[in-house]
């Protein structure tokens, strides 16, 4: 049976969560309750649903604009990953014809560019690359190729503390000795201020959200948006966002400390508390993000991730020129 594709609409909202909920490889940035914090007017939405008689069969978040002077549809601009959200039973015929279906749409829309970023294979609840070979055999290229650091989830923590490296174990240690507490926070007007100093020392950057913007996606993901907070006594000296992505993969969104106080390690204790709650909870990967920006590695930060036996995978990103 032909797919047949129909530009997203608002009355499909519910379903279209559901079917990401209940999907192979669809992660919170898939679904339309996390697309919806964007202001109106920052992206023109391009969203696509495929169909495969009245069953909704694929989910495609996506944006159009103006990119580099071509006329590109994005999936998603404003998400961490994007591309097709699909069923686990999906076949190597279906993943050529979804693909297939994309590129008559763009053409027919008269799109010049499709970009796309996949969500890394550990997403996927039934490992599959079949979207991947499909989009390479229709002449998608490889625009950029990040690398991100994952903890593969052992059946206990002193398992996952085996591997990490001896200098860690020291560090959370040390901050167990010193009397650092962890705990969940809603204090995220504290830990902004310390995201935003460490960023602008570290890389002279800004955060990708807004302070207004993170309490929002907390408000909008009350049981999936997390704070933690490393306190010694009453002061938060280091935190991380803990982003609950789908049914096996917890991703670790902002990291930060405290540069002066540094001598706690709280991120060491936070991190061995937050791969503690990861096994409690059934994942089966911490996600550290991305150590790569456009290609090009911060070793350090490398070293870093894997000092708690991280591991890195591909999250790619390509494009196809019509």
């Amino acid at each position: 049976m032909i797919f047949e594709v129909k530009p997203y609409t608002p009355q499909i909202a519910a379903l279209w969560d559901k079917f990401v909920s209940e999907s192979n490889n669809g992660t919170i940035f898939h679904t339309r309750r996390f697309l919806s914090y964007h202001p109106a007017g920052r992206f023109q939405d391009a969203s696509l649903a495929f169909y495969k008689g009245t069953e909704l069969y694929a989910v495609f978040p996506a944006v159009r604009g103006n990119w580099n002077g071509l006329d590109t549809l994005w999936s998603h601009r404003g998400a961490s990953y994007g591309g097709f959200v699909n069923r686990e039973s999906l076949s190597i015929a279906n993943a050529y014809i979804l693909v297939e279906r994309l590129i008559a749409y763009a053409r027919r829309e008269k799109i010049q560019r499709i970009v796309t970023t996949l969500p890394p294979i550990i997403y996927n609840q039934r490992l599959s690359n079949y979207i991947d070979f499909a989009l390479i055999k229709h002449g998608f290229q490889y625009l950029k190729r990040e690398v991100s650091s994952i903890v593969s989830l052992e059946e206990n923590i002193d398992l996952n503390v085996a591997k990490f490296k001896q200098t860690n174990r020291t560090a959370f240690r040390r901050a167990q000795k010193l009397g650092v507490i962890v705990r969940e926070s809603d204090d995220y007007a504290t830990f902004y201020e310390i995201l935003k100093k460490n960023l602008k020392i570290r890389h002279g950057v800004q955060p990708t959200h807004t302070l207004d913007e993170l309490i929002t996606l907390k408000n909008l993901f009350p049981d999936r948006i997390f704070l933690f907070g490393a306190f010694v006594k009453e002061e938060m000296v280091a935190g991380v966002v803990m982003f609950d992505c789908n049914r096996a993969v917890s991703l670790a969104f902002y990291i930060s400390h405290n540069e002066d106080r540094q001598e706690y390690r709280g991120v060491n204790l936070l991190f061995y508390e937050i791969i503690k709650r990861c096994i409690a909870q059934g994942f089966k990967y911490l996600d550290f993000g991305i150590f790569t920006v456009n290609m090009e590695p911060n070793f350090g930060l490398a070293r870093f991730k894997e000092g708690f036996g991280s591991s890195g995978i591909l999250r790619d990103t390509l494009y196809l020129d019509l």
